[in-house]
C-alpha cells in the first residue's frame, strides 16, 4: 500500500474536493481520482463519496481518517530518525493565544528558513489543555504560560519571556498614580480563571485595592481596545506585540513588585521528534535574544 495514496486520501478529506487536493499535491485531478480508487480497491471499502465537484468522506473513510493521519506522522518520524544529517519531518506544537499571535510567528519564520524540510502542525489552545496534550504525547511541545503546578518528570520547560503586570490606561490619564487609577476608575478585569488574571487579582489584594469592576474578559487585545475607548483601566501582563492597530493607551509600571507572567516552551522528553523540538527551542532563544 502506497503511503502517497494515503496522503492523497487525507488531503482530499481536508480540502473537500479533488481539484483542491490536486493543487495542494501538485498533481492532476485525474491522478488524485486514480489514487483514491486504487486505495479503495486495496482496502475493500469506499472512502470518498463524489457529488459533482465536491466530495465527502464516507462512513468507512471517517473510521480510518485519524489512523491514516497517524500513519503519515509515523512515516515522517521514520524519515526524521533515519536522516541524521539534517532535520526533516513533522513537528506538532501547541500555542496559547498570546504566544500564537505574538512570539510564535517570528520564531517559525526563522525555523522554516533554517530547516525547510520541516513541516509544522500548530494546535491553538489554552495553556492547561496544551500541557495535557504534551504529557499525553499528542503534541511534541507547546508555547504556554508557566504552570502553577509541578511538571511530570517526563516533561521539560524553558522560560522564554517574562511579562510584568502593568496598568493600561487611556493616554490622558497617564499622569495619575497607577494605584489611584485602579481605585477610582472602572476596572476592566483580566479573567480570574486565566493564570495571568489570577496574578492581577493577587496584586490587587496585596495592595489593598478594591476596584470598581465594570467588565471581566479573557481577551487581552479586546481589553486594550476597551481601555482605548474610555471604558476603564486594566491590570494585565505586558504582553508581546502585535497590539491592536490604532490604539493609544499608556502602560504604567506598578509601585509595588509584582509576580510576572512567564511564557516558555514545554516539551516531552520521550518525543521521537526531540531533535526538531531542540531546533525550535534554539530558534526561540536566538529570536528573542535579538529583541
Amino acid at each position: 500500500m502506497e503511503t502517497q495514496f494515503i496522503n492523497t486520501f487525507v488531503t482530499v478529506a481536508d480540502r473537500g474536493s479533488m481539484a483542491a487536493a490536486a493543487r495542494s499535491l501538485h498533481i492532476t485531478p485525474a491522478a488524485v481520482a486514480q489514487q483514491i480508487r486504487t486505495l479503495e480497491r486495496e482496502l475493500g471499502a469506499p472512502l470518498i463519496a463524489r457529488a459533482g465537484r465536491t466530495v465527502s468522506v464516507t462512513e468507512e473513510g471517517a473510521r480510518i481518517l485519524e489512523r491514516a493521519r497517524g500513519l503519515l506522522r509515523d512515516v515522517a518520524d521514520l524519515r526524521s530518525v533515519a536522516n541524521e544529517n539534517g532535520l526533516s519531518g513533522e513537528l506538532r506544537i501547541g500555542a496559547c493565544p498570546t504566544a500564537l499571535a505574538g512570539l510564535l510567528p517570528d520564531i517559525l519564520a526563522r525555523m522554516v528558513e533554517s530547516f525547510p524540510q520541516i513541516n509544522v502542525f500548530i494546535r491553538p489552545g489554552y495553556s492547561a489543555d496544551l500541557y495535557r496534550a504534551v504529557e499525553e504525547g499528542d503534541l511534541d511541545a507547546a508555547m504556554v504560560l508557566q504552570a502553577p503546578f509541578a511538571l511530570p518528570k517526563t516533561c521539560d520547560w524553558q522560560l522564554l519571556r517574562e511579562e510584568p503586570l502593568v496598568v493600561l490606561a487611556p493616554r490622558h490619564l497617564a499622569h495619575i498614580d497607577p494605584h489611584t487609577l485602579l481605585r477610582e476608575q472602572p476596572l476592566i478585569r483580566y479573567d480570574r480563571h486565566e493564570w495571568g488574571g489570577r496574578k492581577a487579582d493577587e496584586y490587587l489584594r496585596r495592595a489593598g485595592i478594591v476596584p470598581r469592576e465594570r467588565l471581566e474578559l479573557n481577551a487581552l487585545n479586546a481589553i486594550a481596545v476597551m481601555v482605548d475607548r474610555g471604558l476603564g483601566v486594566s491590570l494585565v501582563p505586558d504582553w508581546a506585540q502585535p497590539w491592536p492597530a490604532g490604539i493609544d493607551v499608556a502602560r504604567l509600571p506598578l509601585p509595588l513588585p509584582s509576580e510576572p507572567r512567564r511564557i516558555g516552551l514545554v516539551w516531552s522528553r520521550s518525543s521521537v521528534r526531540l531533535r526538531l523540538v531542540n531546533a525550535l527551542l534554539d530558534e526561540s532563544k536566538n529570536c528573542l535574544s535579538k529583541d
